[in-house]
């Protein structure tokens, strides 16, 4: 993925200011800022969610996104959510899917309906749901939110699979923990991207 002076404001508040960045195969990067940076509204930016009022996004592959708000039909069944994405993906069956959900731990959910599922398993299927068509870049917005630990850790390992298959994985976070995960980290402030030193 390659982001060139990408700007946005909301009426005259700018709050993209000329983003630049450069996604490269096989990469986990992570971008940071404080609440109110616009974080969330470069993401929706590169995923096509929103048009910028300037500049230039370029992705080559699939598309995967998972945003910060999860959206999820509560009448629906976990089950009933991987038909329909399967459907709209195309897909020939579910077994990425499948392996998704026991890599997150959340197989025994299939029969519930999203409205009674906990934050963090809503969150588990949001994430998997962004995932199960196997796209070559995927953005990820607080994904790991309402994670306990062993989810949380299961979620990097998810990543270095990703990346290991030569997926480009971009996760955006409001905190800059676990930057020693992260091949590659830039801090969003001023409406511009700032590299930042990740940790030996």
């Amino acid at each position: 993925m390659e982001v060139v002076g990408v700007r946005h404001a909301y009426r005259r508040r700018a709050v993209l200011r000329g983003v630049d960045l450069r996604l490269g195969s096989g990469v986990i990067a992570g971008v940071v800022g404080e609440n109110g940076a616009g974080k969330s509204t470069l993401l929706k930016i590169l995923a096509g969610e929103l048009r910028p009022k300037g500049g230039t996004v370029r992705h080559s592959g699939r598309l995967g996104y998972c945003p910060q708000q999860v959206v999820l039909n509560d009448a629906l069944t976990v089950r009933q959510h991987l038909d329909f994405f399967r459907a709209a993906f195309r897909l020939p069956d579910l077994r990425y899917a499948e392996e998704l959900v026991e890599v997150l731990g959340f197989a025994a959910y299939a029969g519930e309906r999203a409205g009674v599922l906990s934050g963090g398993t809503r969150q588990k299927l949001n994430l998997t749901l962004a995932l199960m068509h196997d796209p070559q870049v995927v953005l990820l917005d607080e994904p790991y939110q309402g994670f306990d630990w062993e989810t949380y850790l299961r979620f990097w390992e998810l990543a270095v699979r990703l990346r290991d298959r030569g997926r480009s994985v971009l996760v955006v976070s409001h905190l800059a923990w676990d930057t020693e995960r992260l091949d590659e980290l830039w801090r969003l402030d001023g409406g511009t991207l700032h590299a930042a030193v990740v940790p030996e």
